[in-house]
């Protein structure tokens, strides 16, 4: 699945298939397109965990992490 990841403010960072972000959280917004990326569920991605990450987009629509920890939970 290709994931647009977006920078927010500090070591957050909003994961969607949605290529403008406009689904990510206003909590941290303004967010800023950072990089999109192929997330595979049987690949590594490397600051990732593809597998946490697809399970929140499919769930959520997205999937938020500070500092790599995951704080997808505590936005919805």
């Amino acid at each position: 699945m290709l994931v647009y990841i977006f920078r927010g403010p500090g070591r957050v960072f909003g994961m969607t298939a949605d290529t403008t972000g406009s689904n990510l959280p206003a909590k941290f917004a303004p967010w800023a397109l950072f990089k999109p990326v192929e997330l595979r569920r049987d690949t590594p991605t490397p600051g990732v965990d593809s597998v946490e990450c697809l399970d929140d987009i499919e769930k959520h629509g997205f999937h938020v992490t500070d500092a790599h920890v995951r704080i997808t939970d505590q936005l919805i």
